[in-house]
């Protein structure tokens, strides 16, 4: 029988595999040009690292849907669902006719750059002084060269997807997505900043933000491939459901970790939801328990917090069972997520997918 460390370590090799070829293609997608401190800038926190997980969630997803062994196809080559089950093409076929193969691969950048927009401009609101590991942008540029680069990323994220070379109709629901993917985050991460003013935020409130503010993006990345390979709507909405799904318990899992991570393996301050007041499921369940939350750390002073206060605020939050439920949605989640895969075909692919989500909530950082 596997072990849960076994599942782990080789959910993390197939995630490795994919993040190499995703870091080699964000070079070509997006190269260091004029002006160069721009685009510098705009690179800097990809080439920082990142698991490259909604990345690897795309890609394995496209190998699910055409039934192909995990990393046998060229992601630059990639077949349709159409090219998979056709007959090669002769040379006199309709160009109308839906293309057999995409570079997949730009659309798994497409989604990273999204992501890598949504933390520069994230540390710039917190103020925060590092992003893994290495100073954020804003600190290591400047303010307003990290508000041009988020921007940057933001629109290449457009022209990159605009590569792949699929269908135009599938193009267009393609960007479609991507579009109100951005919008959703925007509006979630409006909706985080409100809560840090409110001290009656519900489960529901909380989830809802979440959803809008990081699961949406792996939402995207389920269903992004599903559109452009030609899969029906019946496929693109279970995918998106289970993008939602893997997403918000992700963010879940993010709120534990802040709290029981050391700093220098999270990359950032420990505790820092604590200390900047954000609502999370942990602290909105513990103040339904009776718990101070306000009370729990001195946020008048950041820096002045130590590591002995986060402890002992952790502490409390676990003699008030909300870390325990926090965990415990987090795993209702990701099953739910898993049940929707049941529209894919029965393959390794798939496989990979359920483990994925399993590691979204069993990793330690």
């Amino acid at each position: 029988m596997t072990t849960p460390e076994a599942r782990e370590e080789a959910v993390l090799e197939a995630v490795r595999k994919r993040r190499e070829q995703v870091n080699e293609a964000i070079p070509e997608e997006l190269p260091i040009q004029r002006p160069e401190r721009l685009y510098e800038a705009s690179r800097y926190l990809l080439d920082a690292g990142g698991k490259r997980l909604r990345p690897t969630v795309l890609l394995a997803t496209g190998e699910a849907l055409v039934d192909a062994e995990p990393l046998s196809e060229d992601y630059r080559a990639f077949p349709t669902i159409d090219g998979a089950r056709a007959e090669p093409r002769s040379a006199d076929s309709s160009s109308d006719s839906p293309r057999d193969t995409i570079d997949l691969m730009d659309a798994a950048v497409s989604v990273e750059v999204i992501q890598s927009f949504t933390l520069i401009h994230d540390d710039i609101m917190d103020d925060d002084d590092l992003r893994r590991g290495v100073p954020a942008v804003h600190k290591e540029y400047d303010l307003e060269t990290a508000i041009l680069a988020g921007d940057t990323l933001y629109s290449k994220a457009f022209e990159i997807m605009l590569e792949t070379g699929a269908d135009p109709s599938r193009t267009v629901d393609a960007l479609g997505i991507l579009a109100t993917t951005c919008t959703k985050i925007c509006e979630g991460q409006s909706l985080d900043v409100t809560f840090e003013n409110r001290t009656d935020v519900t489960p529901e409130e909380y989830l809802e933000m979440v959803e809008q503010k990081t699961a949406v993006l792996y939402a995207a990345s389920a269903c992004l491939p599903a559109i452009l390979l030609g899969a029906d709507d019946e496929t693109i909405d279970a995918l998106y459901g289970y993008g939602l799904d893997i997403g918000r318990a992700f963010q879940i899992q993010d709120d534990v970790l802040d709290l029981t991570v050391p700093s220098e393996k999270l990359g950032k301050q420990r505790g820092s939801d604590l200390v900047e007041n954000k609502q999370t499921l942990i602290t909105v369940h513990a103040r339904d328990q009776g718990v101070d939350i306000e009370g729990l750390v001195d946020t008048t002073d950041v820096e002045a917090v130590t590591e002995a206060e986060i402890d002992d605020a952790v502490a409390e939050l676990e003699a008030a069972g909300s870390i325990s439920y926090a965990n415990e949605k987090a795993r209702d989640l990701v099953d739910q997520g898993k049940a929707r895969l049941e529209v894919l075909p029965d393959n390794e692919a798939r496989d990979l997918l359920c483990e994925l989500a399993d590691y979204l909530i069993e990793r330690g950082y």
